[in-house]
């Protein structure tokens, strides 16, 4: 082991993210400001949705907060979750932590610490944490107040720039909106969750008891988008199906940047709407490689922001015609100023569309890639992600997940003349009542 000289100033490392500060935040400070200068460990988006949630604020926010607190002569980026790199680059006499990461996710984290310190007999201080207050209790309470129309619609860019590969989730209503905003698990070091919701024309359609046909209008559509934006705070994407005229999609446009939505997803087809996944087995028309390039053009031109992505999708493979022929278009679309491209595919073994991810990484200038693995679902996400793709949709799961369940309630009371056995297919009512608190 080798000795550090503690003769000069002592140098104190301490790794915050600066998001949500409470008072058991600026006593881990205070300690480390007695021991000597602080230089402040800021996670960036990247490390800290490596194992939760995106932060509100972004990295230059959170910067200027942790420049401006007492005691702090530096802040670097901490551009992982492991500390290793910055520790051995700046040696520090002390690392101060709260002492709530010695279990849980963080905790091997930790371990790793200790080991690297003892490299030049540098020691962990480690402050008792207050139980009263936590960051993901101000996470949480801050969900229930909601966001603003702007903070949403940027988050969809600052999560592809902080993750590799995001998820999102079905939702046709307020109630699965929230499934796709609370619903989490704690694998592999970190706490998984869907990173955004994505509203299907096909889903909408089903929940309002219509056919996937174009049949629902704008202002049908636009309620579903506000029941959802109004029980949830995470980016939404819109299947606008093909987005209709030049003119009207600019109007649309307009219509859900103001709401807030991040996204909407526009397909290069022409005629009455047929769900994609019915192929050639009915008449399906693709748009003129102009005219849907100029449809982009002049939806990007409408915009007010630079936050709002219009995500070109390309029908190429799902009407036989090759990836070549998709490559060009994607190309185009590209040119014409898409933000993303979706590939979609209806062959449930990929192959073709592993080949036009291929190509795709190719390019001299790409966009992100959105991919929707409905048929193609053996694929495992890092598969995905391997071969290229940035945005995973799951696309109609909950609606599915529910018809049948609901079928299975319906049957039951008929069969028994009476509720009782149906209970075990049901949420107890005191469970729905406190999904949905009231707001004070």
């Amino acid at each position: 082991m080798e000795n550090q000289d503690f003769s000069i100033i002592k140098k104190v490392y301490v790794a915050i993210s600066a998001d949500l500060l409470h008072h058991g935040h600026l006593e881990t400070i205070e300690k480390a400001r007695e021991l000597g200068e602080i230089i402040i460990g800021l996670l960036t988006d990247k490390a800290i949705a490596s194992y939760k949630r995106l932060p509100f604020l972004t990295y230059d926010q959170r910067k200027i907060i942790a420049e401006n607190i007492k005691g702090v002569k530096e802040v670097i980026p901490q551009n992982t979750l492991d500390y290793t790199d910055n520790l051995r680059q700046l040696r520090p006499h002390y690392v101060v932590h709260g002492d709530d990461w010695k279990t849980g996710i963080q905790s091997s984290t930790r371990e790793k610490v200790i080991k690297v310190l003892e490299e030049w007999g540098g020691q962990l201080i480690e402050v008792p944490r207050i139980q009263d207050v936590s960051s993901d209790q101000l996470n949480k309470a801050l969900r229930e107040i909601g966001t603003t129309p702007e903070i949403r619609k940027r988050t969809l860019k600052r999560l592809l720039e902080a993750k590799p590969v995001v998820r999102f989730l079905e939702a046709h209503n307020g109630i699965t909106g929230l499934i796709v905003e609370k619903t989490s698990v704690v694998k592999e070091g970190g706490v998984k969750e869907f990173d955004g919701i994505w509203i299907s024309s096909l889903t909408d359609s089903t929940a309002k008891g219509k056919p996937d046909i174009g049949v629902i209008d704008l202002t049908s559509r636009l309620e579903t988008v506000s029941q959802i934006l109004e029980s949830t705070t995470k980016p939404l994407i819109l299947d606008a199906d093909n987005g209709g005229e030049i003119e009207h999609f600019a109007f649309m446009v307009r219509s859900l940047e103001r709401l807030g939505v991040s996204a909407v997803i526009i397909e290069d087809k022409v005629g009455l709407k047929r769900n994609s996944l019915l192929g050639t087995d009915v008449v399906q028309i693709q748009d003129e490689i102009s005219n849907f390039s100029e449809k982009i053009s002049r939806g990007k031109k409408s915009q007010v922001t630079d936050d709002f992505m219009i995500i070109a999708r390309i029908e190429s493979l799902i009407l036989k015609k090759g990836i070549y022929e998709a490559l060009l278009r994607a190309r185009a679309y590209i040119e014409a100023g898409a933000d993303a491209i979706m590939i979609h595919s209806k062959e449930k073994d990929a192959r073709e569309l592993i080949e036009f991810c291929k190509e795709y990484s190719n390019f001299p200038h790409k966009v992100p890639l959105v991919v929707v693995p409905t048929t193609y679902n053996h694929l495992t996400e890092k598969q995905l992600e391997e071969i290229g793709a940035n945005i995973i949709i799951y696309a109609n799961h909950l609606i599915r997940s529910a018809y049948p369940a609901m079928v299975k309630t319906a049957k039951s009371i008929l069969e028994n003349e009476r509720s009782l056995e149906a209970d075990e297919f049901c949420l107890p009512i005191k469970e729905i009542l406190d999904l949905i608190p009231e707001r004070k």
